[in-house]
């Protein structure tokens, strides 16, 4: 029998977090006038692309730099913001703060969505939200390579007929979000699977690599779906909102060092979902540090002036 994941209260995540977070955050005073702090949440996308700034604003202006790693949630990456403890988040996402900064509706036109958040995080605190860097990190349902190719899965849709025999392993919360959650997903598609089970993100991806799971909610940009050789299944009703990955910078920042804008918008638009799982997959499959992909990429393509 598959163990399920013992719950933590939200109460208990959050001082953790805050916990993580505030460990990065001493000694930011002893940096120079001129040092641009990038904030980094606790993942592997969000660390190479806090040093892809990082590295763009070290050889081609006079800034320094320190990235603050570990920002456990978009709640303490927010708090950072606010504070002026960071001053360029190098990783946020429509749909996220869209609900949870901004408390609005979900909203599924990825250019509605991208407008509504610029619009409202520069009205609300005066950050501003930049165009996304061209690839988003939605949900996605996973499955086996062998599954896919036995069974011709491609679409979600194609699940229909064997839903009630398949075993689902999701993200715990996921089960009872509104507006994207399992329920509204049933209501979509019309299909229930057979059994369903709550588990941290992090471990769905074994879940279906060893056959514990036939499939998994997981996401789409993440590096193990190449390490683990998966495939994901087309949202072919677009069920899932997007999720597109944009840096934000506060007012104050772009106002004391005002080339980083110049910096920041070449990395606007050129990095697509498969690239960014190709980097991912750089770290967690290959184990290369994010700041040594972050360098490879870069001169790949020719960014260091």
């Amino acid at each position: 029998m598959y163990k399920k994941i013992r719950k933590i209260s939200f109460t208990t995540l959050l001082l953790f977090s805050l916990f993580i977070s505030g460990c990065s955050l001493p000694g930011l005073g002893s940096s120079s006038e001129k040092t641009v702090k990038i904030g980094a949440q606790s993942m592997t996308e969000s660390e190479i692309l806090a040093n892809m700034i990082a590295q763009l604003l070290e050889r081609n202006t006079d800034l320094d730099t320190k990235i603050i790693k570990n920002l456990g949630s978009n709640f303490v990456q927010q708090q950072a913001m606010e504070s002026g403890d960071i001053d360029v988040a190098a990783t946020r996402y429509t749909g996220t703060d869209l609900t949870s900064v901004l408390a609005q509706d979900i909203e599924k036109d990825p250019v509605k969505a991208m407008e509504i958040v610029q619009k409202e995080f520069k009205k609300q605190y005066g950050f501003k939200f930049y165009d996304s860097y061209g690839f988003d990190n939605t949900y996605a349902f996973t499955i086996s390579n062998e599954l896919a190719e036995e069974k011709g899965y491609k679409k979600i849709s194609d699940l229909e007929k064997d839903a009630g025999n398949l075993r689902l392993g999701v993200d715990s919360a996921w089960l009872k979000r509104k507006g994207d959650g399992y329920k509204g997903f049933v209501d979509t598609y019309g299909l229930e699977f057979g059994e369903t089970y709550p588990m941290q993100i992090g471990l769905v991806y074994d879940a279906v690599k060893n056959g514990q799971m036939d499939i998994v909610l997981a996401y789409s940009s993440d590096g193990r779906i190449k390490v683990n050789n998966l495939q994901l299944l087309e949202d072919d009703k677009q069920y899932f909102p997007p999720y597109d990955c944009s840096p934000v910078v506060t007012k104050d920042a772009l106002e004391r060092y005002p080339e980083i804008e110049n910096q920041l918008t070449k990395l606007i638009g050129e990095i697509t979902t498969e690239t960014m799982q190709e980097l991912n997959y750089e770290v967690d499959g290959n184990l290369k540090e994010p700041s040594i992909v972050a360098t490879e990429f870069l001169e790949a393509h020719n960014y260091f002036e």
